[in-house]
């Protein structure tokens, strides 16, 4: 049921890749609405599949919080030299096409909105979903070979070519460190603060 899941996610996010992204959609109220409504859709099919198994989200305090804090830090500054390596030779660009060319001041409300939804409720539910429930269910097969496919269905569940490889490394980077910690919630705010850089660097660097 949960590979049935991802696969689904996987089909609709190249499904949708192939249309036109919209540069202005963290500029719109509806975004933050949609994605909600969206993800509390998701979260409510991975607690029917986990069946009231709540362990297998791993939403629990994480073992030795002071290496945990140092495992974040690791984390996070590993899949920055990665993505700056890769960008170095592949030049993604802003393939995922969320993300505004500039800021728009009187958009600021719904954008801030916007970046609240994405680095807070998208990844209490994307790691629920992948970390969480996702790498419990692989774990049978071996540490490594959890994270590994966590990562790579992670990656292409974002429905991208080009940045798929720096998205599968991130998604095996968070799976290494829920497979540490013992918990989705050090993930939760690795994938929070990743999002946010990415939010305040595009409106604030890359201004035309």
């Amino acid at each position: 049921l949960w590979l049935g899941l991802v696969g689904i996610l996987i089909a609709l996010a190249y499904a949708s890749h192939t249309s036109s992204s919209d540069p202005q959609v963290l500029y719109k109220w509806s975004t933050a609405v949609g994605v909600v409504i969206q993800d509390a859709i998701l979260l409510g099919l991975v607690l029917a599949i986990a069946g009231g198994r709540y362990e297998l989200l791993a939403w629990r305090r994480p073992v030795a919080l002071a290496h945990a804090g140092w495992t974040l830090l690791a984390a996070l500054v590993g899949v920055y030299v990665f993505e700056i390596a890769y960008s170095s030779i592949a030049h993604p660009g802003n393939e995922q096409g969320l993300t505004p060319s500039h800021w728009e001041p009187q958009h600021a409300a719904a954008y801030v909105v916007n970046a609240i939804v994405i680095c807070t409720w998208v990844p209490i539910v994307e790691e629920t979903t992948y970390r969480g429930l996702g790498f419990s269910l692989l774990s049978r097969f071996g540490r490594w070979p959890a994270i590994l496919v966590v990562g790579l269905l992670f990656g292409l569940s974002h429905g991208l070519l080009v940045s798929l490889p720096i998205l599968v490394f991130f998604g095996c980077v968070v799976a290494w460190v829920r497979s540490i910690t013992r918990s989705t919630f050090p993930g939760m705010i690795l994938h929070g603060s990743f999002n946010l850089i990415a939010l305040l660097v595009a409106v604030s660097v890359h201004r035309s």
